[in-house]
């Protein structure tokens, strides 16, 4: 089954990322978005009848999906919850075109928010797998941070990756966040020397290249690619996805240095058809600097083992030679829990879309938006364009 061309997403929507949340509700977020991004998409209310969602970790866990639709007042044909960690906001846009393609629904409605704060976090850990209680935790193998730390230590032992390349990415993009006045830090530049004079929080992961809980939200309406007249803006096209997967807990993992973003980057070009000095830019998931270079490598923008040398030699700012998480990313926009992979997404759009401003990469007609779930173990890349 091929998705290339069969939807497009029309309007979106997001919130600021924010530390301090006050009296903000999950559910308030996410209808106040899908109004917004309902009117962005130049639809009505009445219009929308697919609706796919992921349980915010500051929300009851059942029932999320008919507990919004009561909320919104809509009349719905297909609605679901997405549940791939990181990798759930691009998730929702391939099954959004899935359903669209099935001739289930046309305009379907994908929004997420959190509230996170210290009982959030609580919420997490509790309902983590019962092995992971008997097996991990009292050995201090706690996620996220000490996954992504064996992985970096791995990394660079394997491959001689340097603290200095390394740190450049969150350099990069906080450069690129400071034209982001959403962004949770993007009013003070970053160097090198930063990054490795800040705390060391989990070795070798220093506290700014760890990303920063907040509260946010986002939504997209993803539309039937023959129903798109509507617009106001320039629709984009899902021209690609590809989703692998294969574990929870980095101890299971085949390998912590090749991850399955091999698979998923594969099948996505595949059905794109196109090839990767095509791709305008990347918004790829930037929990932790080794994130993102994992990612590129195993999407082949250069070898295994080679990502190090990649992100030293190339400018990843919006106006660089390879423009990456042109809005700050996560690491500088702010991750706000489960909703915090729909920012790549959203980026990818506003760029395509001539929408982003100081920061708008220039003649950009195909992205690519990648979410990452878990420890590196859920992977959803999409290639999405103008034609």
């Amino acid at each position: 089954m091929t998705l290339r061309k069969r939807a497009a997403i029309t309007g979106f929507a997001e919130l600021p990322s924010v530390k301090k949340p006050g009296d903000l509700v999950a559910i308030d977020m996410a209808a106040q978005l899908a109004i917004r991004a309902v009117a962005d998409a130049g639809l009505e209310k009445s219009d929308i009848d697919g609706l796919l969602t992921v349980t915010p970790v500051s929300a009851p866990g059942i029932l999320w999906p008919t507990a919004l639709c009561e909320a919104l007042n809509l009349n719905l044909s297909y609605f679901d919850s997405v549940d791939i960690g990181g990798a759930s906001s691009a998730g929702m846009i391939w099954r959004a075109a899935a359903a669209i393609h099935a001739g289930v629904c046309d305009h379907v409605l994908c929004v997420v928010s959190d509230v996170i704060t210290s009982a959030s976090f609580k919420n997490i850990i509790d309902t983590m797998p019962r092995s992971d209680h008997e097996f991990e935790l009292p050995y201090g193998n706690i996620p996220p941070l000490a996954g992504y730390g064996m992985i970096t230590n791995r990394h660079m032992h394997e491959y001689g990756t340097t603290a200095e390349q390394l740190a450049k990415i969150p350099v990069d993009q906080r450069t690129s966040a400071m034209q982001n006045p959403d962004a949770l830090f993007g009013d003070k530049a970053l160097t090198v020397e930063d990054v490795l004079d800040s705390p060391m929080i989990c070795e070798p992961l220093h506290l700014t290249e760890i990303v920063s809980p907040c509260t946010g939200g986002a939504a997209v309406v993803v539309s039937r690619a023959d129903a798109v007249s509507h617009c106001d803006h320039k629709p984009v096209y899902l021209l690609g996805a590809g989703e692998a997967g294969s574990h929870t807990s980095i101890t299971y993992a085949p390998s912590i240095t090749d991850s399955w973003v091999l698979h998923s980057a594969r099948r996505a070009f595949d059905m794109a058809g196109v090839s990767r000095d095509q791709i305008d830019f990347v918004q790829t998931y930037d929990c932790f600097p080794i994130t993102v270079l994992l990612t590129l490598e195993d999407m082949g923008f250069c070898a295994k083992g080679d990502g190090g040398r990649f992100v030293a030699e190339h400018d990843l700012t919006w106006n660089g030679d390879f423009p990456c998480n042109t809005n700050g990313g996560q690491l500088s926009f702010g991750q706000a829990g489960v909703a915090g992979g729909m920012c790549h997404i959203i980026e990818a759009v506003r760029q395509l879309m001539g929408r982003a401003g100081s920061r708008q990469v220039e003649n950009a007609t195909i992205g690519l938006a990648h979410g990452n779930g878990g420890i590196m173990g859920e992977q959803v890349t999409l290639i999405l364009g103008l034609e």
